[in-house]
């Protein structure tokens, strides 16, 4: 049986997507990524010197990374400021970029993320990845590929893909699965794996499979960006 959708999507249908670079003019580098209704935005600013002095490393660089949802970006008004979760899922997105960028260039300096959800309709930590990615590129940061991001959850037994915050609700058999992954865009490695829930261990091959097959569309999204970019220097 087919899986059937509140928003008539079929369970490997990511929803639509949208990216551009260039949306912070101040910063060295920044984007916009979004996931149908969930919008995040990332500047980068750096490599600069690191303060304080103690906290330098002379061989490498450092990525800092900061995730936040605005306080407007939700329907039930969000208390200002950093979270446990928030801080939970800035270090994830640390985690999931580092693979990819090239620090060592940058000794005693950091590379500061910043990540704000300007609406949120779950997938905001991913939307959020996507987004830093692009950022990073568009600000001339060393990196040997891009890093694309999605989450991935149940639907009773099915896999499904790009979940809404309806899905992501989800009370039936098990219960609400919400299954976060970051890989490496031309490459096997996968920088994230984050389970909020419970999945069937045999399901674990299945979902790693879709999500490879369904980030090759993410890609595709965030490599228009970055041409779009160029061709209007």
């Amino acid at each position: 049986m087919t899986v059937k959708r509140s928003d008539g999507r079929k369970a490997h249908d990511l929803r639509p997507m949208k990216a551009k670079v260039g949306i912070v003019p101040n910063a060295d580098g920044s984007a916009m990524f979004s996931f149908g209704n969930t919008v995040a935005i990332a500047a980068v600013y750096g490599p600069r010197q690191l303060h304080p002095q103690h906290m330098q490393d002379p061989t490498t660089g450092i990525l800092r990374c900061t995730y936040d949802l605005l306080s407007f970006s939700v329907s039930d008004r969000k208390k200002p400021g950093p979270s446990r979760r928030s801080q939970e899922i800035s270090k994830v997105t640390e985690w999931a970029l580092l693979p990819v960028v090239d620090l060592k260039s940058f000794p005693n300096t950091v590379i500061d993320v910043q990540i704000y959800i300007l609406q949120a309709d779950a997938g905001t930590r991913t939307a959020g990845i996507n987004a830093a990615a692009l950022a990073l590129a568009h600000a001339g940061i060393p990196m040997k590929d891009l890093v694309c991001s999605v989450a991935l959850g149940k639907l009773d037994k099915d896999i499904v893909v790009d979940l809404n915050k309806e899905e992501e609700d989800f009370e039936g058999g098990e219960g609400p699965t919400d299954f976060a992954i970051a890989k490496v865009a031309n490459g096997d490695e996968f920088t994230l794996l984050q389970l909020d829930g419970k999945i069937q261990p045999e399901k674990v091959k299945e979902v790693i499979k879709i999500a490879h097959e369904v980030c090759k569309s993410i890609y595709d999204v965030q490599k228009k960006a970055l041409k779009e970019a160029v061709e209007e220097q």
